[in-house]
């Protein structure tokens, strides 16, 4: 009884990122005693399995047979091992060979040194042993001996594939920009589920296709196409223990599955903007027999519709193009955006996969990834991400770092040519067109050219010129009703930004965006950042101070332009109290009318520091306007026990308040009797006290006040930019009777 031949030893190089995979590819086909390495899998079996492999592997680049170990301690070393290989069981002399050296140690530093010193042993121990001189061709050799050094080992192996690596399987001539190479695109394919995906009858989606490789890479993969069968020259078939039989039963083999297997695919589609490389990818697809099996249309991502009668589920796997290769760099925040909307809009419930740079702003799609692969697609490094597309993995919109929503403006450019994008742009020109006449007769250089005219794009947008001419855009989401989808409202919100750069004349980190989050407790109240960046504006002959990025709030309320304009009017010769002072902006109006003296009091030490800046920029310093920190409704009565007296009181505090340097809670509707009535003890008569406050709801307690003159002057105070809200605030006036 013969001995069983001994096992052989196989390995399968890989690209850096693949390595796994091959290893679960050759799991599945049956591979025994693998070891992972850095380039590729070592595995055993007999020589029908070695041939399977070549045959099969999706995403491995060669598949070596190993020869021998020898020592490489110096060149004389590895020339002597290698010569006592036994090289007719190996290389056919017939036929011409080229040895593929890596590696180097102390001795052996050079790859070409290494190369020539085995290529030398093999033509030596052919001419020694058996007379004959093999032939040496190094740039289209018929076989090829691959050795690696590492330290004083040298291992040495004979490649099976030959001359072009396994990625070349010969559907493709012409391959678009930024290609993936078919192992690479294999390895993704088959990292982001997809022989899971269309074993359960699931779709695959590449929108943005070029050249067609994932697209037949898919197809292949479920349709059970063996990545080589279109290959015609394998170096297998120049090995002295070549089996021709047995090739040739796993050829036949892999015709008869893949017949049988096309006609189970799963629907397999692709979309490109790019019209001149369809006929490419249809090109492509017919040489890969799948002229009848996969569809390819032009579109672009932000089009993209699905026919209709797709499964629910399946996969949208793509290679976006890179700024690296392409003059596309700039583009790509929009692209990302435009491809994260379709995702939301056409493939909820689906598994998505995209294969990135390194270094790409990924957040651009509006989607969190739940796993991250590292793969190199040729010498750039990249990542596959992947998405489970549900509503709870959408991400919120980002701003950028220096407070602006410039990365986000330009991440949504792509959705202003969207029908609702228009619809928003066509609004706001018109109301630019309006409000910037009645701004420039009234002399008001900030002002609100948009407040929700359009319940769909709750938005409110307000449009600053700072004391250059340059323009600044505070953009302010409202809270969508209830009867509105989160998604929605988040396409929406970006609809609507991305008109405001051409429509308002400024460039995307001019604009400024306060997105709607939940917040608990005092982190509501909390600063947005710590950027400390002001802008110089105007407000009739007042210099003031905004800030767009650090709080809840630029520092100048809007809608009380009009009441302001007022208490500079009234103020002259005054003596001028402004509780909850805020920024001071009223108080700076007072000042500036004649007052002879202003007190601000507030209980936060920042506003207080930015009224001192606001009354300083403008020359107004000194005794005779005094800012306060301390909590109002204490602070008055303290005051009106020490018989303080005032002339014109503003009194403007927040709707609701708490605060561990206040004692107690603020709430307006409650609270305002007896607030006013403290008020009321500070102001002399003939004095006048403004009231205003934000509650829509609010609802003035006049019995309760009827002793007192009071007019209501809310809808005088409500500037005409504000005038599509008018219940933004309220305001009365208060004085004694007669």
């Amino acid at each position: 009884m013969s001995k069983p031949a001994e096992p052989l030893i196989f390995f399968a190089s890989a690209a850096k990122g693949l390595v796994s995979v091959v290893a679960e590819e050759l799991r599945a086909l049956g591979a025994v005693e693998l070891r992972e390495h850095p380039a590729g899998v070592h595995f055993s079996g007999d020589m029908a399995f070695g041939y399977r492999a070549c045959l099969w592997l999706r995403s491995a680049s060669r598949v070596l047979v190993e020869i021998d170990q020898v020592g490489a301690e110096d060149a004389d070393h590895l020339y002597v091992g290698v010569r006592e290989i036994d090289w007719t069981r190996w290389l056919d002399p017939g036929r011409s060979f080229a040895v593929s050296f890596h590696g180097s140690n102390y001795s052996i530093n050079h790859t070409g040194f290494g190369a020539q010193k085995v290529k030398d042993a093999i033509v030596d121990a052919f001419q020694t042993r058996h007379g004959r001189r093999v032939l040496v061709d190094p740039r289209a050799p018929e076989q090829t001996v691959h050795v690696h050094l590492s330290g004083t080992r040298a291992r040495v192996a004979l490649d099976l594939v030959g001359g072009e690596a396994l990625h070349h399987r010969g559907y493709r001539q012409i391959a678009g920009d930024a290609p993936l190479r078919e192992t690479l695109a294999a390895g993704l394919l088959w990292r982001a589920g997809w022989p899971i995906i269309a074993a359960e009858g699931g779709a695959y989606l590449d929108p943005m296709c070029g050249s067609g490789t994932l697209l037949i890479e898919a197809a292949w993969m479920a349709g059970d196409v063996a990545p080589g069968i279109m290959r015609k020259r394998w170096a297998l078939q120049h090995w002295p223990q070549h089996a021709p039989a047995a090739w040739s039963a796993l050829v036949a083999e892999a015709r008869q599955r893949c017949d049988e297997g096309l006609e189970r695919l799963p629907p397999i589609l692709g979309f490109d903007r790019d019209s001149r490389m369809l006929p490419v990818a249809r090109d492509n697809l017919e040489r890969a027999g799948l002229a009848d099996h996969v569809q390819v249309m032009h579109g672009a991502v932000e089009t993209l519709k699905l026919p209709e009668g797709l499964p629910p589920k399946g996969l949208m796997l793509t290679n976006p193009p890179y700024g690296e290769r392409l003059e596309s760099a700039g583009n790509m925040p929009a692209l990302y955006a435009a491809l994260g909307e379709a995702m939301r809009r056409e493939l909820m419930g689906w598994e998505a996969a995209l294969i990135l740079p390194k270094d790409a702003e990924s957040w651009h799609l509006g989607w969190r990834a739940f796993r991250t692969h590292d793969v190199f697609n040729g010498a750039l490094e990249c990542r596959l991400l992947r998405f489970h597309l549900q509503d709870e993995q959408r991400l919120a919109p980002r701003i950028e770092d220096d407070g602006s929503a410039a990365r986000l403006i330009r991440a949504c450019a792509a959705m202003a040519e969207s029908e609702g994008a228009q619809m928003m742009a066509n609004r706001l020109r018109k109301n630019l067109r309006e409000m910037s006449r009645w701004a420039a007769r009234e002399g008001i250089s900030c002002y609100r050219v948009y407040d929700a005219d359009m319940p769909e794009y709750s938005v409110a947008i307000d449009l600053y010129h700072d004391h250059q001419g340059k323009r600044w855009v505070n953009v302010q989401e409202y809270a969508a009703p209830p009867s509105i989808a989160q998604e929605d409202a988040r396409r929406r919100l970006r609809e609507a930004v991305s008109v405001l750069p051409e429509v308002l004349g400024v460039e995307p980190g001019q604009i400024f965006m306060r997105i709607r989050e939940r917040m608990k407790g005092e982190a509501q109240y909390e600063k947005r950042a710590e950027l400390g960046v002001f802008h110089e504006v105007r407000e009739g002959g007042a210099r003031l101070l905004v800030n767009f990025t650090d709080y809840l709030d630029t520092g100048l309320f809007l809608d009380h332009r009009s009441t302001r304009h007022w208490l500079g009017e009234w103020a002259r010769g005054k003596d001028c109290l402004n509780l909850f002072c805020y920024t001071g902006v009223a108080t700076l109006h007072m000042a500036m009318g004649g007052a002879r003296s202003t007190t601000s009091v507030d209980m936060s030490r920042t506003y207080l520091d930015w009224a001192r800046r606001n009354l300083e920029l403008n020359g107004l310093r000194g005794a005779s306007h005094r800012l306060i920190q301390a909590d109002c409704l204490v602070w008055m009565g303290e005051a009106a026990h020490a018989g303080e007296k005032y002339d014109l009181i503003f009194l403007d505090p927040p709707t609701f308040s708490t605060s561990k340097r206040m004692q107690g809670t603020l709430d307006i509707q409650r609270d305002h009797v007896p607030m006013i009535r403290q008020a009321m003890a500070l102001l002399r008569k003939g004095g006048r006290l403004v009231f205003s406050n934000n509650l829509q709801r609010f609802k003035l307690d006049t019995e309760a006040l009827a002793d007192l003159v009071i007019e209501d002057v809310s809808k005088a105070s409500i500037p005409k930019d504000f005038s599509r809200n008018p219940r933004i605030h309220q305001c009365w006036t208060l004085a004694f009777g007669q």
